[in-house]
């Protein structure tokens, strides 16, 4: 039909076609209709027709399905209108020379449907062997004069299969409904570019390769195939170039896209302006219409449930007495005013002879009681379900057969984990079956709720001191220090009015108890016996580090122990180096004492052994005497070691083989604690303003001292050294923390934030897992290792600087001195339970030992107080001393 003019309406074009008068548009391509109906459509499949009335018989001919072209209505385009009908003949004259298009799809045209009713999914690969002729799902069409008979019937277009409705929504098809089977191309929008390199064109929904096509014809070589295919009977194609084929395009898909290229409605079956009912909606429901067809409500004639109810009540309550018609009819609002104004007898009665609870109290419960309400109090909700309840519970849940049996011989059921519960495992939800004791357990929560209190209480009567933790008796946690019983007088020049004792900066008790050691002010390490208070020893470790040590330095050549005897020699005119740390080795089988003096460490031989520890003293001490060099290059620069001349002095102990300082470690700078390894072979040094080489490490059986950081600690100078009890940790604390370190694999484990301001000692429980710091801001700090690296507790007793805490060896004591001359003891029991926190209470504070000294008359700020306090190795007991020259023994008397 390509090129002919309509010469009408209904007239035939020269190919057979009918041509529809009702288009006019000149802008508008012709669309050929093929003549080939016995090719298969490209939406035919081997699925049976939704319609019940489609006649499915294969074997018909092509001339049984067509349909009578005679009375060709068309499709109406957008905005046509029964009233151009009637001017279609004007219309027509006029528009002779316009090209005519023919409307595919009318209700009384040949056209295939098939598409219409069958799945929207392109054919690939071989086509169907099936053959379907055109128009198979079609409805058959009806002889003209039967259809002129049913135009005056009026049918409903929803039923009528000739109906437009029907043809309506036949392409409204989701993209999901266009590939059932999953063989398209699922690679989404990523450029096909990308697999230029492959052999394929990316996956189908299952996971396999859509291969690229055989042919590789380009776009032009396409189009003019297409230009050669339109005489041949070919149907038009689309390439689609996601999945690699051809689409082929019915003559229906071409008019869709036709008229959506126009500003035109897509199908053809919509009528956009479609004939206007005269609804009348006014105020009369009988002219409307409106509801006309509607049953009358039920309400209407039939009495209401809620009204007789009220009434009943209202009744019943007129009956009993508890309201009168006044407040009925409104008079009165409130049934307590009448009560209290003129005195309801039934009223007072009914109150009366009211049942109580026999729980309850009365002057509590008159607030409930008195508007005759029942106090509603909800009951708790049982516990959510936790994983044990589940069908599937993970393994840690399952009970094993010891458990099992151990649950068995419980009496209660309350003191299983579970309750009565027994977790199991199910493969599925559905295979869970009921649940044996339900009833049983119900009836145990009714129980507990049927005896529960049914009390509520308004107001809180809270005891204070029922705030305060619970804590036994101090009597009950005993033994622990509480009464002075000796006091050690420390020799000094009294000849001169206003010479004073000297302060004793230090003290340490040997391993045994018997014996104990004291560094003061005045330079001397002096030995004491704890039984009698007998001052055995006294050695001056200030004027051995003067002089000896400086000399055979000297001697030794040692460049940077040059610097070093200038320092003493100004500082010796200026004043006396004190002793600052002292402790003795812990070891029992080592007679050590280890004093820090000045820039010095001495190590004093104590004779106080027995004939087998006087040996392993002498070889342990040996390497030291010989001035060994050392090996390691850092440790070299920042310590040397000497030996010094042993005088003939008497030791304490016949035994004894040597008595007195054996050598001496000295370092650039002021050295401030010494402190030994627990197994006595190991030794540290501090000298805050060292740098990196402030913490030293020696060993005493070798002569050799190492080196262990490299940097200097962050945070300020280090303050306080520390060995752990049982593993290779040190504890180093600077001004504001603690950084513990692994001298086997040198790296930090943990760093402890303490909250000081500037901390001042430490000290490291027995069992190694808690940690005690003191600061001079009145703290005492409590860190559990185990816990966190934050305080488990802050304790603020002191009104001044704290100088020094410590543990007891043996005994769960706690101690803490401080410049306000006082000392605080501490029950500090430790468990070994990891879920139990430290049991920590004060028992005794031990006043009026120690004078402040040095105390400002103008405000009483300032002073030195307790400098120091060591428990006793074995008992009970606690050494103390002061900047007042006093040493105090404290045992609980």
């Amino acid at each position: 039909m390509a090129g002919s003019k309509a010469k009408g309406n209904g007239e035939k074009a020269t190919n057979g076609e009918t041509v529809d008068s009702k288009e006019t548009d000149d802008d508008i391509p012709e669309i050929v209709n093929s003549d080939d109906e016995s090719e298969d459509s490209v939406y035919d499949s081997e699925e049976e027709s939704i319609d019940s009335n489609v006649d499915d018989d294969e074997n018909k001919s092509d001339d049984e399905h067509t349909v009578d072209n005679s009375d060709d209505d068309g499709f109406e385009e957008q905005g046509s209108s029964d009233e151009e009908d009637l001017v279609s003949d004007d219309e027509n004259e006029k528009d002779e020379e316009d090209d005519e298009i023919e409307f595919l799809g009318s209700d009384d045209e040949g056209v295939d449907y098939s598409y219409a009713q069958k799945a929207r999914s392109w054919n690939r690969g071989k086509p169907s062997k099936k053959k379907r002729t055109a128009g198979t799902n079609v409805p058959k069409p009806e002889p003209a004069s039967e259809s002129k008979e049913k135009e005056a019937t009026p049918t409903d277009s929803r039923t009528n299969p000739n109906s437009k409705a029907v043809w309506l929504h036949t392409d409204d098809l989701s993209s999901d409904d266009e590939d059932e089977e999953g063989t398209q191309n699922r690679i989404g929008r990523v450029p096909l570019h990308w697999y230029d390199d492959y052999d394929h064109l990316g996956y189908n929904s299952h996971g396999t390769k859509v291969s690229k096509p055989s042919d590789t014809t380009d776009l032009l070589d396409a189009a003019i195939s297409q230009e050669d295919g339109k005489g041949s009977g070919k149907p038009l194609t689309v390439y689609d170039a996601l999945n690699g084929i051809h689409v082929p395009v019915n003559p229906r898909q071409l008019e869709l896209i036709r008229r959506i290229q126009g500003g035109a409605y897509a199908h053809p079956e919509h009528d956009a302006n479609p004939d206007l009912i005269d609804y009348f909606s006014g105020v009369n429901p009988e002219i409307s219409g409106i509801h006309s067809n509607r049953y009358e409500p039920k309400a209407r004639f039939q009495p209401s449930k809620y009204e007789r109810l009220l009434v009943k009540k209202y009744l019943h309550r007129l009956n009993c007495g508890s309201v009168n018609m006044d407040f009925l009819t409104g008079k009165v609002r409130d049934m307590n005013d009448v009560i209290g104004k003129h005195g309801n007898p039934k009223k007072e009665e009914r109150l009366s002879d009211a049942p109580r609870m026999i729980w309850a109290v009365e002057d509590e419960d008159e607030l409930f009681l008195r508007k005759n309400r029942p106090m509603h109090i909800a009951a708790p909700k049982p516990p959510p379900p936790g994983h044990a309840e589940s069908y599937n519970p993970s393994e840690e849940y399952l009970p094993d057969g010891e458990e099992l049996e151990e649950w068995k011989g419980l009496e209660n059921s309350k003191d299983r984990p579970h309750g009565l519960l027994v977790p199991k495992k199910f493969s599925s939800l559905r295979a869970v079956g009921a649940y044996e004791f339900s009833v049983r357990e119900r009836f145990e929560r009714c129980l507990d709720l049927y005896l529960c209190p049914r009390l509520m209480k308004r107001r809180l009567n809270i005891d204070p001191e029922s705030l305060v933790p619970s804590l036994p008796k101090a009597s009950d946690l005993r033994p622990f220090p509480t009464a002075q019983c000796i006091q050690y007088d420390t020799p000094y020049d009294k000849s001169s009015p206003d010479s004073k004792p000297p302060m004793i900066r230090c003290i340490s008790a040997s391993p045994d108890g018997q014996f104990f050691a004291s560094g003061a002010s005045d330079g001397y390490v002096r030995v004491w016996e704890v039984a009698t208070g007998r001052l055995l020893k006294s050695w001056n470790i200030a004027e051995l580090v003067g002089t000896d040590a400086v000399n055979d330095a000297a001697s030794a050549g040692d460049a940077n122990m040059e610097e070093t005897k200038k320092d003493e020699e100004c500082s010796k005119k200026k004043t006396i180096p004190p002793v600052v740390s002292m402790q003795w080795n812990p070891n029992p089988t080592h007679h050590v004492l280890l004093a820090a003096c000045g820039n010095c460490a001495v190590l004093i031989a104590t004779g106080t052994g027995n004939a087998d520890d006087s040996l392993v003293t002498e070889a342990l001490l040996s390497p030291s005497t010989m001035s060994p060099k050392q090996t390691n290059p850092k440790a070299a620069k920042a310590v040397s070691w000497h030996s010094v001349a042993i005088p003939k002095e008497t030791p304490l102990s016949a035994y004894a083989l040597q008595t007195g300082p054996v050598s001496v470690l000295r370092t650039p700078h002021e050295m401030t604690q010494v402190t030994f390894h627990r197994r006595g072979d190991y030794f540290s040094t501090l000298t805050p303003k060292g740098g990196a080489a402030s913490v030293l490490i020696h060993q005493l059986s070798k002569g050799q001292s190492q080196q262990p950081f490299g940097k200097a600690s962050k945070g300020g100078n280090v303050q306080v050294v520390k060995f752990h009890p049982n593993k290779p940790f040190l504890f180093v604390a600077n001004l504001t923390a603690v950084r513990v370190y692994n001298l086997m694999k040198q790296n930090m484990v943990k760093r402890l934030v303490s909250g000081c301001k500037w901390i001042s000692t430490m000290d490291v429980h027995p069992s190694g897992d808690h940690v005690i710091v003191g600061s001079l801001d009145r703290r005492m700090v409590w860190f559990d290792l185990d816990l966190s690296s934050t305080p488990y507790k802050t304790l603020k007793y002191h009104e001044r600087a704290i100088r020094n805490a410590q543990f007891h060896p043996r005994y769960p004591l706690m101690s803490s001195c401080s410049d306000d001359g006082t000392i605080h003891i501490f029950h500090s029991t430790v468990y070994t339970d990891l879920m139990r926190n430290p049991f920590i209470v004060p028992v005794k504070v031990l006043r009026n030992g120690h004078d402040i000294v040095n105390k400002s008359t103008i405000n009483g700020a300032g002073g030195l107080g307790v400098l120091s306090c060591e428990f006793h190795p074995t008992q009970p007991w606690l050494f103390s001393v002061g900047a007042d020259g006093k040493i105090i023994l404290y045992q609980d008397i």
